[in-house]
Order: structure tokens, then sequence, then C-alpha cells
């Protein structure tokens, strides 16, 4: 059977070394963490950084890191990749991050429009 569209698929490894995804199905009850408060809370701390030190470092403005910090900006793709490159892991660490959140505020605010929509179902009879 085909998928399309987004879902979320967890990985399940048994103790033989084996892994399968499996569909996560269950929704989230709370707000993901937003790249900002992962910053702020884990990063920043870690290496002793402020927030002139961290936007120095980054090449961009101590207004944009404030923003970011404060949750009212988003991680763009151009700030992930200089986050990545900063701290060693990877553009789509900080751009999957910052999804989680995008999605689950528009599932808020458009939940009752979305379940009023029907699924489609596949044409299966040959003609």
């Amino acid at each position: 059977m085909a998928m399309h569209g987004m879902s979320s698929f967890a990985t399940i490894t048994d103790p033989s070394g084996c892994s399968m995804s499996v569909p996560n199905t269950t929704e989230m009850k709370r707000r993901p963490t937003h790249p900002g408060e992962m910053l702020r809370e884990d990063f920043m701390p870690d290496y002793g950084l402020s927030v002139a030190a961290l936007a120095r470092a980054l090449g961009v403005s101590r207004q944009s890191i404030n923003e970011l910090l404060r949750c009212r900006r988003a991680v763009s793709p151009e700030m992930a990749l200089r986050l990545a490159r900063l701290f060693g892991n990877s553009p789509d660490f900080w751009m999957n991050a910052q999804l989680a959140v995008d999605i689950w505020d528009a599932n808020q605010a458009i939940k009752g429009e979305v379940a009023r929509i029907k699924p489609l179902q596949p044409n299966l009879s040959t003609g």
C-alpha cells in the first residue's frame, strides 16, 4: 500500500539488532520544544555562550539571536546551516525541530477544518 502525505515513523530495534520503522499514530499532547529554547537551555550553557558571543560566532545580529531564543523567530535554512556548523550537528536537526513546532502550531490553528476533510480512497477497479 502506498502512503502519501506526511506521516511520522518511530524506529524500533529488537535485542538482536534488527530495526524497523513503524507508524507513530499518537498525537503529541504538548507543543514540541522550539529550537530557540533548545539553544537557550541546552547549547548555550554547555558551551558557555552569551547572546553576544553566539551572535558573533554565527555572524548574525544579537537581535536575531534574542528573537530566536525567545521563540519569536523561526529557524531558517540559513540559520540551520550556521548552527549546524557551529555545534557540529546537521542542518536537518535544526530544521526538523522547527518543522515539528510549525506543524504543531498549524494543527492547533486549523484542527477543526482538517477534521472535516474526507480522506480519498484509491479507485481499485480496473474498468
